[in-house]
């Protein structure tokens, strides 16, 4: 009877690893597949100013064109979190009152009519920073000031303000370390709070606020290398101050000769800084990112384009207007629906054109194990697998229980 517990206890430590193992493939399987296969649904823009007083006029004026850029090419206020660290329309040295410029012409006013500002003042702190970013709010904070991107959102990071050596100062009496940058980019990695990010900053050794980061789907680019200064574009006399910085003013530039539908890359964007306009030199990290930048649109992070279906009433799902459109996007669906069968039937016959030739190659008992590993791996669900494991062996301890008297 002892040899008889042995063998029960054998087996049933053999179906516990068993299923330890297929859980543990499962989670990880399904983890890499739903971040790899996720769909990009949705854009969001965090753009902050860091930075207060007068003499930082440029960095509300770099925030707030950036603010109207990604508004222009269609990400909704809904989904941008605008954060101010002073308001320069009020101050009373401003010579125009309600007012911001980023250029000396005054051609276009950026504080106008439909600016939403989020957070501003000194409610624009580091912690308030990785909380937006995190999702750890306390409850009375209302929605409109929660970052609520999902899996399939690409996110725009915008900062600007003055940095150092991996720091970035907020409010001039505290600091955003690099780790801290990464930390909250790791916590939002596993909460599944984006599919990609690209961080953009334009501060005095930009790069060097990149240097911790170490999740996937990140992208960061950085107004100047470590060492090196970030320096305004120009003087405006009127205001008194230099109105904005140079990365930003270039960048934006760029921006002003597309509009929402164009397909320019992010290649295009990233090669257009010169660093003898810049005085400094712009870095780039990808090493984080997938995707090849020429086959990016900036439109992925800088706008949002979206196809809707408009209908008469909630209940008619197509209207007479688009009937013959909705009739060729179902042939569509239809016709790529017949592909996926096809491919599942080419596939099946490949399956078994393989099984043959491996049972020419080995012997009786090793194709049976090698098709019972087969058929284990096909079985998702590891508890209809330990299932069939203890049907199998039940029987067998009963035949080993007969023989043994």
């Amino acid at each position: 009877m002892g040899r008889l517990f042995r063998f029960i206890a054998f087996l049933f430590l053999i179906c516990a690893a068993a299923h330890l193992f297929c859980n543990s493939n499962a989670y990880s399987s399904s983890s890499a597949s739903s971040s790899s296969t996720t769909m990009h649904t949705n854009n969001w823009a965090v753009l902050v100013c860091t930075s207060r007083f007068w003499f930082n006029y440029r960095h509300m004026a770099n925030t707030l064109s950036l603010y109207r850029t990604v508004k222009r090419l269609g990400i909704p206020d809904e989904r941008i979190i605008l954060m101010l660290a002073d308001d320069m329309a009020c101050n009373p040295r401003n010579k125009y009152p309600a007012q911001v410029f980023n250029n000396e012409n005054h051609r276009l006013n950026l504080y106008g009519d439909n600016v939403e500002v989020d957070y501003r003042g000194y409610e624009v702190t580091v912690e308030n920073f990785l909380r937006v970013l995190t999702g750890r709010h306390e409850a009375a904070v209302p929605r409109s000031k929660r970052l609520l991107s999902d899996e399939g959102s690409h996110i725009l990071l915008y900062m600007t303000g003055h940095g150092g050596d991996e720091f970035l100062k907020f409010q001039d009496n505290e600091e955003l370390q690099s780790h801290d940058l990464a930390d909250a980019v790791k916590q939002m990695k596993e909460k599944q709070r984006f599919k990609e990010l690209l961080i953009m900053v334009d501060t005095c050794q930009a790069a060097t606020l990149f240097s911790q980061l170490h999740s996937p789907g990140v992208l960061a680019i950085g107004s100047s290398k470590k060492g090196e200064n970030s320096y305004s574009h120009h003087l405006d006399t009127d205001v008194g101050v230099s109105v904005v910085d140079r990365f930003t003013f270039y960048t934006l530039a760029f921006f002003e000769k597309l509009n929402m539908y164009d397909n320019a890359s992010l290649s295009s964007l990233f090669g257009s800084y010169n660093p003898n306009l810049l005085m400094s030199t712009s870095y780039f990290r990808t090493d984080l990112y997938q995707r090849w930048l020429e086959e990016v649109p900036v439109t992925d992070f800088f706008g949002s384009v979206m196809e809707t279906i408009h209908t008469v009433s909630a209940y008619r799902a197509f209207s007479g207007k688009n009937s013959n459109e909705d009739r060729i996007k179902l042939s569509l669906d239809q016709s790529v629906g017949l592909e996926k069968r096809r491919t599942l039937v080419s596939s099946n016959v490949q399956d078994q054109i393989n099984d043959s030739n491996t049972k020419d190659q080995l012997g009786v008992f090793e194709y049976l194990w090698y098709t019972i590993l087969n058929k284990a791996e096909k079985i998702e669900d590891a508890d209809i697998l330990v299932n069939y494991g203890l049907a199998i062996i039940l029987p067998l301890v009963a035949i080993f229980t007969w023989l043994s008297h």
